[in-house]
Protein backbone atom coordinates (compact mmCIF):
# COMPACT_ATOMS: atom_id res chain seq x y z
CA UNK A 1 0.00 0.00 0.00
CA UNK A 2 1.14 3.27 -0.83
CA UNK A 3 2.17 6.06 1.99
CA UNK A 4 -0.66 8.07 3.35
CA UNK A 5 0.10 11.34 5.36
CA UNK A 6 -2.30 13.77 6.13
CA UNK A 7 -1.84 17.56 7.11
CA UNK A 8 -4.11 19.49 9.88
CA UNK A 9 -3.10 23.21 10.02
CA UNK A 10 -5.71 24.35 13.04
CA UNK A 11 -6.42 21.04 14.38
CA UNK A 12 -8.51 21.05 17.51
CA UNK A 13 -9.72 18.88 21.00
CA UNK A 14 -12.96 18.18 20.37
CA UNK A 15 -15.47 17.77 23.19
CA UNK A 16 -18.81 16.75 22.60
CA UNK A 17 -21.90 16.20 25.04
CA UNK A 18 -25.71 16.34 25.20
CA UNK A 19 -28.28 17.99 27.53
CA UNK A 20 -31.65 17.66 27.71
CA UNK A 21 -32.92 20.60 26.40
CA UNK A 22 -30.91 23.47 24.63
CA UNK A 23 -32.26 26.65 26.17
CA UNK A 24 -31.45 30.16 27.08
CA UNK A 25 -30.76 31.21 30.68
CA UNK A 26 -30.35 28.52 33.25
CA UNK A 27 -27.66 26.72 33.95
CA UNK A 28 -27.82 22.98 31.58
CA UNK A 29 -26.27 20.10 33.43
CA UNK A 30 -24.55 17.95 30.25
CA UNK A 31 -24.03 14.67 30.35
CA UNK A 32 -20.29 13.32 30.44
CA UNK A 33 -17.94 14.43 27.33
CA UNK A 34 -16.50 12.36 24.40
CA UNK A 35 -12.94 14.04 23.88
CA UNK A 36 -11.69 12.84 20.77
CA UNK A 37 -8.88 14.27 18.61
CA UNK A 38 -9.86 16.39 16.09
CA UNK A 39 -9.97 18.52 12.79
CA UNK A 40 -9.87 17.52 9.30
CA UNK A 41 -6.50 15.84 8.36
CA UNK A 42 -6.29 14.44 12.76
CA UNK A 43 -9.82 13.01 11.38
CA UNK A 44 -8.49 11.60 8.27
CA UNK A 45 -6.05 9.53 9.79
CA UNK A 46 -8.17 8.03 12.72
CA UNK A 47 -10.74 7.57 10.18
CA UNK A 48 -8.01 5.16 7.88
CA UNK A 49 -6.39 3.46 11.26
CA UNK A 50 -10.07 2.47 12.36
CA UNK A 51 -10.34 0.98 8.90
CA UNK A 52 -7.06 -1.44 9.22
CA UNK A 53 -4.88 1.04 7.38
CA UNK A 54 -2.47 3.59 8.31
CA UNK A 55 -1.68 7.20 7.87
CA UNK A 56 0.77 9.83 9.50
CA UNK A 57 -0.93 13.09 10.69
CA UNK A 58 1.62 15.77 10.22
CA UNK A 59 -0.05 18.33 13.15
CA UNK A 60 0.45 21.59 13.74
CA UNK A 61 0.61 21.96 17.81
CA UNK A 62 0.96 24.53 20.50
CA UNK A 63 0.85 24.71 24.30
CA UNK A 64 -0.53 22.10 26.64
CA UNK A 65 -3.89 21.41 24.53
CA UNK A 66 -1.75 20.75 21.73
CA UNK A 67 0.13 18.07 23.76
CA UNK A 68 -3.17 17.08 25.26
CA UNK A 69 -3.99 16.47 21.26
CA UNK A 70 -1.16 14.34 20.64
CA UNK A 71 -1.90 11.96 23.95
CA UNK A 72 -5.39 11.67 22.33
CA UNK A 73 -3.80 10.97 19.28
CA UNK A 74 -1.45 8.31 20.73
CA UNK A 75 -3.95 6.81 22.56
CA UNK A 76 -6.03 5.67 19.44
CA UNK A 77 -2.43 4.41 17.86
CA UNK A 78 -2.38 7.13 15.33
CA UNK A 79 1.52 7.63 14.15
CA UNK A 80 1.84 11.31 14.30
CA UNK A 81 4.18 13.88 12.84
CA UNK A 82 4.16 16.86 15.20
CA UNK A 83 5.40 20.22 14.12
CA UNK A 84 5.14 22.94 17.05
CA UNK A 85 3.36 26.30 16.07
CA UNK A 86 2.90 29.78 18.42
CA UNK A 87 0.11 29.88 20.33
CA UNK A 88 -2.11 27.81 21.69
CA UNK A 89 -4.26 24.50 20.04
CA UNK A 90 -7.49 25.10 19.90
CA UNK A 91 -10.94 23.47 21.18
CA UNK A 92 -14.08 22.89 19.82
CA UNK A 93 -17.34 21.35 21.67
CA UNK A 94 -20.91 20.46 20.53
CA UNK A 95 -23.73 20.17 22.30
CA UNK A 96 -26.96 17.60 21.29
CA UNK A 97 -30.26 18.41 22.64
CA UNK A 98 -31.99 15.12 23.63
CA UNK A 99 -35.64 16.77 23.36
CA UNK A 100 -34.69 17.44 20.09
CA UNK A 101 -32.62 15.45 18.41
CA UNK A 102 -30.76 18.53 17.41
CA UNK A 103 -26.94 19.20 17.43
CA UNK A 104 -25.25 22.73 17.97
CA UNK A 105 -21.46 22.80 17.13
CA UNK A 106 -18.97 25.73 18.15
CA UNK A 107 -15.72 26.25 16.64
CA UNK A 108 -13.08 28.54 18.69
CA UNK A 109 -10.83 30.15 16.90
CA UNK A 110 -7.26 28.79 16.76
CA UNK A 111 -3.80 30.37 17.30
CA UNK A 112 -2.42 32.70 14.77
CA UNK A 113 0.07 31.30 12.91
CA UNK A 114 3.69 33.70 11.86
CA UNK A 115 5.88 33.55 8.84
CA UNK A 116 7.95 31.44 10.57
CA UNK A 117 5.58 28.69 11.32
CA UNK A 118 4.58 28.76 8.10
CA UNK A 119 7.95 27.88 6.78
CA UNK A 120 8.51 25.22 9.85
CA UNK A 121 5.31 23.43 8.27
CA UNK A 122 6.60 23.25 4.32
CA UNK A 123 9.66 22.23 5.63
CA UNK A 124 7.99 19.46 7.61
CA UNK A 125 5.26 17.97 4.96
CA UNK A 126 8.45 18.02 2.59
CA UNK A 127 10.47 15.72 4.46
CA UNK A 128 8.04 13.90 5.46
CA UNK A 129 6.62 12.96 1.58
CA UNK A 130 8.11 9.72 -0.27
CA UNK A 131 7.42 9.10 -3.65
CA UNK A 132 4.82 6.59 -2.62
CA UNK A 133 2.31 9.22 -1.10
CA UNK A 134 -0.66 10.18 -1.11
CA UNK A 135 -1.05 13.50 0.76
CA UNK A 136 -4.42 14.77 2.24
CA UNK A 137 -5.05 18.62 3.42
CA UNK A 138 -8.30 18.30 4.97
CA UNK A 139 -9.60 21.25 7.28
CA UNK A 140 -9.42 25.14 7.28
CA UNK A 141 -5.69 27.05 7.15
CA UNK A 142 -4.94 28.01 10.46
CA UNK A 143 -5.12 32.46 11.36
CA UNK A 144 -2.10 33.77 9.64
CA UNK A 145 -1.70 31.63 6.68
CA UNK A 146 -2.27 32.64 3.42
CA UNK A 147 -5.06 31.34 0.98
CA UNK A 148 -2.19 30.27 -1.21
CA UNK A 149 -0.36 28.20 1.12
CA UNK A 150 -2.29 24.61 -0.37
CA UNK A 151 -0.09 25.53 -3.79
CA UNK A 152 3.09 25.79 -1.13
CA UNK A 153 1.67 22.69 -0.22
CA UNK A 154 1.75 20.83 -3.67
CA UNK A 155 5.22 23.08 -4.63
CA UNK A 156 7.08 21.25 -1.38
CA UNK A 157 5.61 18.34 -2.30
CA UNK A 158 5.66 17.99 -5.82
CA UNK A 159 9.79 17.06 -6.10
CA UNK A 160 8.43 13.48 -4.89
CA UNK A 161 4.87 13.19 -5.34
CA UNK A 162 1.86 15.15 -6.90
CA UNK A 163 -1.09 13.58 -5.07
CA UNK A 164 -2.56 15.67 -3.23
CA UNK A 165 -5.86 15.05 -1.66
CA UNK A 166 -7.84 18.62 -0.58
CA UNK A 167 -10.71 18.91 1.04
CA UNK A 168 -10.59 22.77 2.18
CA UNK A 169 -13.34 25.77 2.73
CA UNK A 170 -14.16 29.58 2.61
CA UNK A 171 -10.72 31.57 1.11
CA UNK A 172 -8.51 28.31 0.37
CA UNK A 173 -10.95 26.51 -1.51
CA UNK A 174 -11.96 29.80 -3.74
CA UNK A 175 -8.76 30.86 -4.38
CA UNK A 176 -8.16 26.56 -5.46
CA UNK A 177 -11.15 27.15 -7.74
CA UNK A 178 -10.29 30.06 -9.03
CA UNK A 179 -6.50 29.88 -9.24
CA UNK A 180 -4.93 28.79 -13.12
CA UNK A 181 -1.55 26.65 -11.60
CA UNK A 182 -0.78 23.05 -11.87
CA UNK A 183 -3.72 20.65 -10.48
CA UNK A 184 -4.39 18.84 -7.03
CA UNK A 185 -4.97 14.89 -7.60
CA UNK A 186 -8.45 15.48 -5.96
CA UNK A 187 -10.50 18.22 -4.68
CA UNK A 188 -14.12 17.89 -2.57
CA UNK A 189 -16.07 19.99 -1.86
CA UNK A 190 -19.73 20.11 -0.21
CA UNK A 191 -22.71 20.56 -2.06
CA UNK A 192 -23.24 24.06 -0.12
CA UNK A 193 -19.83 25.53 -1.09
CA UNK A 194 -20.33 23.95 -4.75
CA UNK A 195 -23.55 25.88 -4.69
CA UNK A 196 -21.53 29.43 -3.08
CA UNK A 197 -18.72 28.89 -5.99
CA UNK A 198 -21.46 28.16 -9.44
CA UNK A 199 -23.89 30.84 -8.02
CA UNK A 200 -26.46 28.93 -8.64
CA UNK A 201 -28.36 25.89 -6.01
CA UNK A 202 -27.05 22.42 -6.91
CA UNK A 203 -30.58 21.15 -7.59
CA UNK A 204 -29.81 17.79 -9.60
CA UNK A 205 -26.63 15.48 -9.95
CA UNK A 206 -26.65 17.15 -13.33
CA UNK A 207 -25.67 20.41 -12.05
CA UNK A 208 -23.21 18.42 -9.35
CA UNK A 209 -21.63 16.90 -12.56
CA UNK A 210 -21.45 19.99 -14.44
CA UNK A 211 -19.93 21.90 -12.05
CA UNK A 212 -17.57 19.25 -11.02
CA UNK A 213 -17.00 18.49 -14.90
CA UNK A 214 -15.94 22.41 -15.55
CA UNK A 215 -13.02 22.16 -12.29
CA UNK A 216 -11.24 19.31 -14.04
CA UNK A 217 -11.49 20.71 -17.93
CA UNK A 218 -10.23 24.35 -16.23
CA UNK A 219 -7.09 21.87 -14.25
CA UNK A 220 -7.84 22.83 -11.19
CA UNK A 221 -8.10 18.78 -10.18
CA UNK A 222 -7.81 16.02 -11.97
CA UNK A 223 -10.67 14.29 -9.66
CA UNK A 224 -13.27 16.21 -8.31
CA UNK A 225 -15.93 14.84 -5.70
CA UNK A 226 -18.63 16.62 -5.22
CA UNK A 227 -21.28 15.46 -1.58
CA UNK A 228 -25.06 15.24 -2.62
CA UNK A 229 -26.13 15.17 1.51
CA UNK A 230 -27.70 12.53 2.44
CA UNK A 231 -28.43 11.01 -1.12
CA UNK A 232 -24.70 10.06 -1.70
CA UNK A 233 -21.95 11.79 -3.21
CA UNK A 234 -20.48 11.90 -7.15
CA UNK A 235 -16.94 12.28 -8.74
CA UNK A 236 -15.74 13.22 -12.17
CA UNK A 237 -12.04 12.18 -13.38
CA UNK A 238 -10.30 13.11 -16.57
CA UNK A 239 -12.50 10.35 -18.99
CA UNK A 240 -15.55 9.57 -16.41
CA UNK A 241 -18.35 10.25 -13.98
CA UNK A 242 -20.08 8.50 -10.96
CA UNK A 243 -22.70 8.76 -8.88
CA UNK A 244 -22.68 6.07 -5.40
CA UNK A 245 -25.93 6.18 -3.87
CA UNK A 246 -25.94 6.69 0.20
CA UNK A 247 -27.23 4.17 2.05
CA UNK A 248 -30.08 5.02 4.84
CA UNK A 249 -28.72 5.51 7.98
CA UNK A 250 -30.53 6.80 11.15
CA UNK A 251 -28.11 10.35 11.66
CA UNK A 252 -26.77 10.74 14.93
CA UNK A 253 -24.00 12.97 14.53
CA UNK A 254 -22.63 14.70 11.65
CA UNK A 255 -19.06 15.35 12.65
CA UNK A 256 -16.59 13.97 10.99
CA UNK A 257 -18.21 12.57 8.59
CA UNK A 258 -16.63 14.52 5.52
CA UNK A 259 -13.46 13.70 7.27
CA UNK A 260 -14.08 9.96 7.34
CA UNK A 261 -15.21 9.85 3.53
CA UNK A 262 -11.68 11.34 2.52
CA UNK A 263 -9.71 9.05 4.92
CA UNK A 264 -11.83 5.49 3.18
CA UNK A 265 -11.90 7.04 -0.11
CA UNK A 266 -7.90 7.74 0.10
CA UNK A 267 -7.30 4.77 2.09
CA UNK A 268 -8.76 2.65 -1.26
CA UNK A 269 -7.01 4.47 -3.41
CA UNK A 270 -3.30 3.93 -1.82
CA UNK A 271 -4.37 0.03 -1.71
CA UNK A 272 -4.99 0.35 -5.38
CA UNK A 273 -8.54 0.99 -5.68
CA UNK A 274 -10.15 1.99 -8.74
CA UNK A 275 -11.68 5.50 -8.59
CA UNK A 276 -15.77 3.96 -8.63
CA UNK A 277 -14.56 1.60 -6.19
CA UNK A 278 -12.77 4.14 -3.79
CA UNK A 279 -15.70 6.45 -4.17
CA UNK A 280 -18.21 3.54 -2.46
CA UNK A 281 -15.78 3.19 0.34
CA UNK A 282 -15.87 7.18 0.91
CA UNK A 283 -19.71 6.89 1.08
CA UNK A 284 -19.74 4.18 3.60
CA UNK A 285 -17.65 5.25 5.70
CA UNK A 286 -19.51 8.90 5.73
CA UNK A 287 -22.91 7.13 6.62
CA UNK A 288 -21.36 4.83 9.30
CA UNK A 289 -19.84 7.87 10.73
CA UNK A 290 -23.22 9.74 11.14
CA UNK A 291 -24.36 6.42 12.51
CA UNK A 292 -22.01 7.07 15.70
CA UNK A 293 -22.47 9.61 18.73
CA UNK A 294 -20.72 12.92 19.11
CA UNK A 295 -17.03 13.12 17.44
CA UNK A 296 -16.85 9.15 17.29
CA UNK A 297 -15.74 8.02 13.39
CA UNK A 298 -16.58 4.77 11.52
CA UNK A 299 -16.24 1.96 12.57
CA UNK A 300 -14.51 -0.74 10.25
CA UNK A 301 -17.33 -3.53 10.10
CA UNK A 302 -20.07 -1.12 9.92
CA UNK A 303 -18.45 0.61 7.49
CA UNK A 304 -17.59 -2.96 5.25
CA UNK A 305 -21.42 -3.89 6.25
CA UNK A 306 -23.18 -0.38 4.53
CA UNK A 307 -19.99 -0.66 1.48
CA UNK A 308 -22.54 -3.26 -0.15
CA UNK A 309 -25.35 -0.82 -0.07
CA UNK A 310 -23.82 1.75 -1.92
CA UNK A 311 -24.44 1.54 -5.91
CA UNK A 312 -22.76 3.18 -8.10
CA UNK A 313 -24.09 4.91 -10.84
CA UNK A 314 -22.20 5.17 -14.02
CA UNK A 315 -23.61 8.71 -15.71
Amino acid sequence: MNDILTITLNPAVDLATSVEHVIAGPKLYCKTPLIHPGGGGVNVARAICKLGGQATALVAVGGPTGERLLDLLASEAVPTSPVPVSGETRESFAVTDETTGQQYRFSVPGPTLSAQDGQSLLAAIGAAVTPDSFVVLSGGLAAGLDVTFPDRILAAIKPVSDRLIVDTSRGALAHLIQRRADPVHLLRIDQKEAAQAAEHAMATVADSVTFAQTLVDRGVARIVVTGRGADGSIMVTQTQAFFCHAPKVTVRSKIGAGDAFVGAMTLALARGAPPDQALRWGVAAASATVGTQGTALCERQMTEDLFEDCIIEVI
